[in-house]
Order: C-alpha cells, then structure tokens, then sequence
C-alpha cells in the first residue's frame, strides 16, 4: 500500500513536471515568433534609405542645371551684343566693308537701239572676291578725263540705303549722258569712257575711282549737262527704269 502511495504521488508530480515543461516551451516558442530579426530590420530599412538618397540626387541635379543654362544665356547674349553692331570703318551700317575698287570689276552696256543717239547705259560692277562687300549712296560719275571734270547730277533723291553685293555678285547704275536733240552742225563734248568714283559709308569720303570703257563699237559718246545717274541698285530694272524715261 505504501508501495502504491509512493508510485502514485511520483506520477502526479512527473505529469505535473511535463505540463509545466510544455507551458515553458510554448511559452518561449511564442516570444522568439514575436521579435523581429536582424535581417529584416536592414531589409525594411534599405528602401528609405535609398529613397532619400534618389531625392537628394534630384535636387542637386535641379539647383546645378539652372546655374549652368544662365551662364550659357549670358555669355550667348553678351557676345551678341558685343559684335560690331553692324557697324564698320566706314560707317555704312552693315556687318560688311566697303567694297574696294580693286575687287570690283566693270562693264558698259548700251541701252538704246541700233540707229538711235547713244544715250542710256548700264553700268555694271561685280564682286569679284568671295566677300560681301558694300556700294554706298550713288557713285561719283564724270564723262570726262580727270578729277577737274563735272560730276554728273544724281537723278532725284539720293538713295542712301547702301546696297550689299555679294561674294561673285552684281550690282548697277544707270547712266543718261546726252539730252541735246539738236541736229546739224552744233558740235558736243565728246567721251571715250566714264570714271565712277566710290563713296564710302556716310558719303563723307571717297574711295578709289572705277573706270568704265565704253562698249564695243563706241570710240565716243556725246555728253552734256543734260547727263544724269541713278544710284547703285541690286537689279537692272530698278537701275534703269527711271533712267530709260530721260
């Protein structure tokens, strides 16, 4: 009896030791599910991490761009206005210089018909460099020999819009040089060629003369005071339409 009393009491108390020993191990089994572990906490941290970093990356960017496109727009504008404002040496109001007398070549041509009073020409420059050069005003016609000579009289007003000729291009003035219809034994001044003078910009100076040898089959012209030149144009038509009306 005491035998069954002592097995008993061991087998309450060894049931009651694996209840208390299953309650611990849930018990910690519940606690370590609970916590968080290290990898996760990097894992979860990462992406705030390299979002911030994105974000500080733009804003640099951002406050860096603005600065450098200023810089470029000043230094584009200033240069800009710093050119030579379309002024040159000789003041004619263009990017261009004068055109000099050495790069220009000439010709004549006769306007009026075979049997008519040689009277309206064509005077013809052209550009013989590969630069833009300027013809300034109406140039400074004599039908005779010698800077002593008359200059001719421009027709109407003076156009002052200088007249840019490019690089191999052409430009033209008309010429009236006789109005006397008088027939029999008067006699006129007589001329073998026409001198033209260039202005420079402004016409307050001039600059070298060109010679313009009259055309095949004229040895000369008849000349009088009735003679008249319309200023440098950058088509015929416009330097002759109010010359061919003389």
């Amino acid at each position: 009896m005491n035998s069954k009393t002592v097995g008993a009491g061991s087998s309450r108390r060894g049931l009651r030791g694996a209840v208390l020993g299953a309650t611990m191990v849930a018990a910690l089994l519940t606690a370590t599910a609970c916590q968080p572990s290290g990898g996760d906490d990097k894992a979860a941290a990462s992406p705030t991490a390299a979002s911030g970093s994105a974000s500080a990356g733009g804003s640099a960017s951002e406050s860096t761009e603005p600065s450098g496109d200023s810089g470029t727009g000043s230094s584009s504008t200033t240069g800009a206005g710093n050119g030579d404002g379309g002024e040159t040496g000789g003041g004619n109001g263009t990017a261009y210089a004068d055109c000099e007398v050495t790069g220009l070549n000439t010709a004549v041509e006769l306007q009026d018909g075979s049997g008519e009073t040689p009277r309206h020409f064509l005077l013809t420059v052209t550009n013989s460099t590969r630069t833009p050069c300027v013809l300034n005003d109406a140039p400074q016609v004599r039908l005779k020999a010698g800077n002593d000579a008359p200059i001719v009289d421009t027709l109407g007003e003076r156009d002052t819009e200088p007249v840019v000729v490019e690089g191999g291009g052409k430009a033209y003035a008309g010429l009236y040089v006789f109005g006397n219809d008088e027939g029999g034994e008067a006699e006129y001044d007589q001329s073998d060629r026409f001198t033209a003078t260039l202005v420079a910009g402004e016409g307050t100076e001039l600059s070298g003369t060109l010679i313009f040898d009259l055309p095949d089959g004229l040895d000369t012209v008849s000349v009088d005071d009735a003679a008249r030149v319309n200023g440098w144009a950058g088509t015929e038509g416009l330097a002759m339409r109010p010359i061919i009306q003389l």
